[in-house]
């Protein structure tokens, strides 16, 4: 018996249905399979010494859930007209895991074929590109699709 081959981008198809989001007027996407719902914000309790890219927490229904800012974790500025009716939060089931992403807006549920995605972009060593599973290229729009357990990576986030 051989033992199962780990699943890598390189290996596994890209192409299927992303939830695409607004993030500082750019769209970006993650799998849908990783999403678990979609909140409206609400009041998040802070956590002392936390990461600055922690927001902190919030009760859904009975469960704590941590609060990330993806606007800091790509080290993106607060938006100038702060939180608007359309911000919300994309909660992530991630290792069994959820975790709230906060984001300017939802656009929509869309299939992405295969044929649309291109690898992530070589910036050299300055860029850090392995939280892109690729570039979706259609419809005269660009797409970041996002890896959402690479986003979520503790040791990541604790480094910046």
């Amino acid at each position: 018996m051989t033992a199962p081959v780990a699943e890598t981008t390189a290996t596994r198809t890209l192409g299927g249905k992303y939830l695409t989001f607004v993030l500082a007027n750019e769209e970006y996407a993650f799998e849908i399979l990783t999403v678990h719902e979609i909140i409206g914000i609400m009041a998040v309790t802070p956590v002392p010494h936390s990461h600055p890219v922690i927001r902190g927490v919030v009760n859904l229904r009975g469960k704590v859930i941590p609060i990330v800012d993806l606007r800091r974790r790509f080290g993106m500025t607060p938006p100038p007209e702060g939180e608007t009716p359309e911000t919300c939060i994309i909660v992530l089931n991630v290792r069994n895991l959820l975790v709230g992403i906060a984001v300017d807006a939802v656009s929509e549920v869309r299939m992405i074929n295969e044929a649309e995605i291109e690898p992530p972009p070589a910036f050299g060593s300055d860029v850090d590109t392995s939280c892109l599973l690729g570039v979706a290229n259609s419809e005269s729009k660009v797409r970041m699709l996002l890896d959402a357990e690479k986003v979520l990576a503790l040791d990541v986030i604790a480094s910046l």
